[in-house]
């Protein structure tokens, strides 16, 4: 085989596949019974034709019938007043008018037996065309039905084309959802931790230090704790141990006795 028959075999293919894809039997049902239509008004106009011809014959033959019969009458009344020549005319014209009649009425029975099998093709035709019609939409109307229920299958399997699209949006929606959520989470800890400010309000040094040194008495009792249980250490005692209800008394240091400076009167 040579190439360009290869080639041309190969687009061929093609082409009948890409057709397959892009034809809707429905659209060419409709347009197989417009033809059909189309065709049958032909035939009815053929039909039409054929016995406008006919009449025309016929009003042919009735003139020449009646030109006859004054040429009959002529002549009576020829041969009663003594004009036997007049008479002699009249006839040889109505012999002339016989052989016109004779052809006209050959051609009437040859036309009126072709609009009888026009008329007969034009209603069988008209029958195959309403045959067609009735089967061309129970065609289209099942054709309709199971391209339904195969979107309805192709949609609850998941694999149409339309649902896939759903089912991807679905995944990236959620996809991004969990990453926010992360994001958020972190953000949430690194403030929680300090290693980043919070800039939406007043920065508070005192507040972020009492809240650290706060933190640090838990950890250590936890860290007791674990010791403990490993038997590595005897276990943590509890805060506010000791005499209920007993305040600790509270000593400043150095440091906060020259932080706070005195007050007149001798308070602080």
């Amino acid at each position: 085989m040579s190439v360009m028959k290869r080639m041309s075999m190969i687009f061929k293919s093609k082409a009948n596949r890409a057709l397959d894809r892009m034809e809707d039997p429905r659209e060419t049902l409709d347009y197989s019974y417009q033809r059909q239509l189309e065709m049958l008004q032909k035939v009815r106009r053929g039909v039409a034709d054929v016995a406008t011809s006919r009449k025309r014959l016929e009003l042919q033959i009735n003139q020449l019938e009646g030109q006859q019969n004054k040429l009959t009458d002529q002549g009576k009344k020829a041969l009663q007043v003594g004009r036997e020549d007049l008479a002699r005319e009249a006839l040889t014209r109505r012999a002339g008018l016989d052989g016109q009649l004779t052809d006209l009425r050959a051609q009437y029975q040859q036309l009126q037996g072709e609009e009888e099998k026009l008329t007969l093709a034009s209603q069988r035709l008209q029958a195959k065309v309403d045959s067609f019609r009735t089967r061309k939409e129970t065609i289209k109307a099942t054709y309709t039905a199971a391209e339904a229920q195969t979107k309805i299958n192709e949609a609850f399997s998941g694999i149409s084309e339309e649902m896939g699209d759903v089912g991807l949006a679905i995944q990236r929606a959620e996809e991004k959802t969990e990453t926010m959520k992360a994001r958020a989470g972190a953000i949430d800890e690194l403030l929680a931790s300090g290693a980043l400010e919070d800039f939406s309000g007043p920065k508070d040094d005192i507040q972020a230090e009492l809240d650290r040194m706060g933190s640090g008495p838990g950890v250590d009792l936890e860290l007791e704790r674990l010791k403990a249980e490993l038997g590595q250490g005897p276990a943590p005692k509890e805060l506010n141990q000791g005499t209920p209800n007993a305040a600790p008394q509270q000593h400043d240091t150095p440091q906060q006795a020259q932080q706070w400076p005195q007050q007149p009167g001798g308070q602080q």
